[in-house]
């Protein structure tokens, strides 16, 4: 068990034959309590500002851990947004791929309608010009036979006689 200041005041020598100066060993007594007063202080004073620091130490250890933490969580949560981004891009990508080929299909199919249509058309314009052709030539036939001359005299003399008659 350390002394304490009073140990040291309370301290007696026992006296003996040619000892030393009881002032002067009083006085040093007196010194060394003020001395060891002042070291106990300083002592008590550097414990509690070690428990302070300490204190403090925790709190930033604490401070250290909880920033540790989070930026383990901010890392996972980049991680998982980037993951998540990745996927939703290739869903993205895909999607638009599917609606690509849909349209493209749309197109090739609207254009085999419309080549079919054409294909169509083509036919009945030639089955039209044909018949077209067939009409004229019978027309032309019809205009190249004797039966007009035929009918031009008749109108002739019709009118002729319809003219004497008159005059």
């Amino acid at each position: 068990m350390p002394l304490t200041p009073l140990d040291i005041h309370n301290k007696e020598f026992t006296k003996g034959f040619r000892g030393y100066d009881e002032d002067e060993v009083n006085e040093f007594l007196d010194q060394v309590i003020k001395d060891y007063e002042m070291v106990i202080r300083e002592r008590k004073e550097l414990k509690e500002k070690m428990e302070q620091l300490n204190e403090k130490l925790g709190h930033f250890t604490n401070i250290e851990t909880t920033l540790n933490k989070s930026i383990l969580i901010a890392q996972e949560t980049a991680e998982e947004v980037r993951g998540n981004a990745t996927k939703e891009s290739k869903l993205i990508i895909k999607e638009a791929e599917k609606n690509a080929d849909r349209i493209i299909n749309e197109a090739l199919n609207k254009s085999r309608r419309i080549s079919m249509d054409v294909e169509e058309l083509k036919k009945q314009g030639k089955v039209f010009r044909t018949r077209l052709r067939m009409l004229i030539e019978a027309q032309l036939e019809m205009i190249g036979t004797d039966d007009w001359d035929h009918l031009f005299d008749e109108e002739i003399g019709e009118e002729l006689e319809l003219a004497e008659n008159r005059s």
